[in-house]
């Protein structure tokens, strides 16, 4: 059985949508990282980058969320678009354009936005820039499609669906004023029973909530003070 390591943060969410949309059978192991616990030496050996998600089926350890879907995808033969290059090209430049993209700079964004201590005016208006061009495009791209590639669901929906939960923490409370697009695409995924049941795995474990000194050490350790 798949054992799916799991925080209740958007890159994990992309995978959990998948296992619940294919109804692949997992075990679901919490990490909390707010406790620190990517760091813990056992969970480094299956992850050395120290982050959620990770999937083990069997002998096969794959991190990070992007890999994780194309590893599942391909394994089960679901969820990806037609098997014609034109398709397929734009599957991959779409699921990169996530993980490159709208993960980094829309996590930076809110890094910046409610953690960071000051000064930090350049910082945040560096990636409030990026995350809201980036935003932008996906807005732009779902104004005539009701999927991200071509008119099927594919892992690139997850993908985006995962991050797009968060845009109001991202970008602020008037984000979807000015993305109506992508709050359509929201809905439509938040719709379906799986999705449902993925978000439903928030409440599964009891995960640390404050962002106190401890989970700000775990989880932006170079805040922390240094001794030479």
């Amino acid at each position: 059985m798949l054992k799916f390591y799991y925080h209740p943060s958007p890159n994990p969410a992309k995978v959990a949508l998948f296992l619940e949309e294919s109804g692949l059978p997992y075990t679901l192991v919490p990490v909390d990282v707010r406790k620190g616990e990517q760091h813990l030496p056992a969970y480094l050996a299956i992850n050395p980058n120290a982050k959620t998600p990770t999937l083990v089926d069997g002998d096969a350890v794959v991190f990070d969320s992007n890999a994780i879907l194309l590893y599942l995808a391909v394994k089960t033969g679901q969820f990806l678009p037609r098997n014609v290059p034109g398709v397929r090209a734009q599957m991959y430049s779409w699921l990169m354009f996530v993980a490159t993209g709208i993960g980094p700079f829309s996590g930076q964004a809110v890094h910046f936005r409610h953690f960071a201590p000051e000064p930090k005016a350049y910082a945040q208006q560096r990636y409030d820039f990026e995350a809201w061009r980036h935003w932008r495009i996906v807005n732009n791209h779902l104004a005539t499609r009701t999927w991200m590639v071509g008119e099927e669901f594919t892992i690139v929906d997850m993908a985006l669906w995962a991050w797009a939960r968060a845009v109001p923490f991202v970008l602020g409370d008037n984000a979807w004023d000015e993305l109506p697009h992508v709050k359509r695409f929201l809905d439509q995924v938040s719709a379906r029973p799986a999705a449902a049941r993925a978000e439903a795995l928030a409440d599964a474990h009891t995960f640390k909530a404050e962002m106190d000194q401890a989970a700000m050490a775990a989880m932006y350790p170079h805040t922390q003070p240094t001794t030479v």
